[in-house]
């Protein structure tokens, strides 16, 4: 990604203030559904100042969604951290397939918000969610009891790939008790995945 010289503190202000509002439309409407203009006018900004922070539209959706990716990915570092090392997984687990989760795509996850859209989009809005799937991995292995034995980091695909499609799943079912259901059992399936050999 060529970034633009972001100059003085003002400019690199205004810029962040773009790619954060960025970061939440695209989770709360889709790539699709985010243009150029409605972006700078949520952002308080004037549509034709946009072009001194992008070269395209494009930049600005990967931009934004690596800041997604982080902001989600902070969230769940914290949960793990505020938790006894021995439950870390499962507070990471019961706070991503919470209620409020569910509620708030715009602040949540990047890949239960745009997974299915991503594959449509450019190479390097692509590359971004690609670091975003490996870092989501990563963060998951690093809350299993086992991390850094072997076959953990693949337990920890497995993990978030339920967890990400649990979500994906819960949104769109338009019946909120089998949404519960489908969060309620991929929670139990993880936890019985990873139970030790009795």
């Amino acid at each position: 990604m060529k970034r633009r010289d972001l100059g003085d503190g003002k400019k690199a202000e205004t810029h962040e203030r773009i790619v954060r509002t960025a970061a939440r439309a695209i989770r709360r409407d889709g790539y699709a559904g985010v243009s150029i203009g409605e972006v700078m006018k949520e952002a308080g900004l004037t549509h034709g100042g946009f072009y001194a922070h992008f070269d395209s539209r494009e930049a600005m959706l990967e931009e934004a969604l690596g800041q997604a990716a982080t902001d989600g990915l902070a969230r769940l570092a914290q949960v793990g951290q505020a938790a006894e090392p021995a439950k870390a997984l499962d507070a990471v687990v019961a706070s991503y397939l919470s209620d409020r989760h569910l509620n708030a795509p715009e602040t949540g996850c990047a890949l239960a918000a745009l997974g299915t859209e991503t594959c449509r989009q450019p190479a390097e809005v692509r590359k971004a969610a690609t670091r975003h799937v490996k870092e989501m991995a990563d963060l998951i292995a690093r809350q299993m009891p086992g991390w850094g034995q072997p076959g953990t980091h693949d337990d920890a695909l497995a993990v978030m790939s339920t967890l990400v499609g649990a979500m994906v799943i819960a949104r769109l079912v338009d019946d909120p008790a089998l949404g519960k259901a489908i969060r309620k059992a991929s929670a139990q399936l993880i936890h019985a995945g990873l139970a030790p050999d009795s």
